[in-house]
């Protein structure tokens, strides 16, 4: 269980309600929504339909909130439980945190903090194990995001003896009673998600946002690649980075690609090779230049590379 709280900037308590008249762009500056919204589209690469679904959510919260100030009241406040589909490393985790804290400068949830969460942290071993459990998790939970990654793990109906039913039902009962205080996501695989939804109608039916996280472009992925080189302090030479290009269309065909995640572990095993480069060569230059750059001798190291040739088999 992961449980991660808002970014600095954010951990304040929600500001005080927008004033009566004014216009939409002042109401977003008194939330301080404005800002979360632009650290958003600069902080992720890449996800513009996601962004954009993010944006008219946080545009319904905002417009909801005005009317409610005005005393233009709904019957009953809007359904935030959601459902992030897609694959691995496409920053599902990463938006369900900027959602919560979306969430709480508009004042919809007390906290905005999120716990992340999958099947083992809710469901237990044996009889009577589960409901303590998954009511810590949720009493955690609390004033904040609950997130469920794998969220299709927790039916299992092939196994009579499993108790992941009851941790549905528990939290079916929490989202319909607690959804003025707890936000739910739920994650995993598009075409899984859709088949625990068909078996798991109570679940689809309070589930008000899907939201569908398509996987990066190449280009979107060496842009990510740099990033997390400048957030180590480490660069590529001029033919590493055409050399890395290349390594990301061969990996991309491969099985078990994982979108951001695997760039992050090509550039961990290239810092494995860079750094034994340097140790097998006592003599080397230690220089800043020498400490901070990864080649192409590097990245070509890679079994992705050898797998591309003829009769090899693929990495995995």
């Amino acid at each position: 269980m992961i449980a991660s709280a808002l970014p600095e900037q954010t951990t304040a308590t929600a500001a005080g309600p927008p004033s009566a008249g004014g216009s939409v762009a002042s109401a977003l500056a008194d939330t301080g929504v404005d800002e979360l919204l632009r650290e958003f589209d600069s902080e992720l690469i890449g996800l513009a339909p996601v962004k954009a679904r993010i944006r008219e959510i946080a545009a319904l919260l905002l417009i909801d909130r005005l009317r409610r100030e005005r005393g233009f009241t709904a019957a009953g406040g809007p359904s935030l439980h959601m459902c992030f589909t897609g694959n691995p490393g496409t920053g599902k985790t990463t938006v369900a945190m900027r959602m919560a804290a979306i969430l709480h400068r508009l004042g919809y949830i007390r906290k905005g903090h999120l716990i992340a969460v999958t099947r083992d942290d809710l469901v237990g071993q044996f009889i009577g194990h589960t409901a303590p459990k998954t009511k810590e998790v949720l009493k955690k939970a609390m004033g904040g995001v609950l997130f469920i990654d794998e969220a299709y793990y927790l039916y299992r109906p092939e196994n009579e003896r499993d108790y992941g039913q009851e941790a549905i039902e528990i939290l079916l009962q929490v989202m319909e009673n607690n959804r003025d205080d707890l936000v739910v996501i739920l994650a995993g695989y598009k075409d899984r998600m859709d088949r625990f939804f068909e078996s798991n109608p109570g679940l689809s039916s309070r589930i008000a946002h899907h939201i569908d996280f398509p996987d990066y472009r190449t280009g979107e992925l060496m842009q990510i690649a740099q990033r997390m080189l400048d957030a180590m302090h480490y660069r590529f030479d001029a033919e590493a980075a055409s050399v890395f290009d290349e390594y990301l269309r061969l990996r991309m065909a491969q099985p078990h690609f994982a979108n951001a995640r695997s760039v992050r572990n090509a550039l961990d095993r290239a810092r494995l090779r860079h750094a034994y480069r340097l140790y097998s060569h006592p003599e080397a230059d230690t220089s800043d230049e020498a400490l901070t750059t990864i080649t192409a001798a590097d990245l070509r190291a890679s079994r992705v590379f050898a797998a591309a040739e003829p009769g090899t088999q693929a990495a995995q």
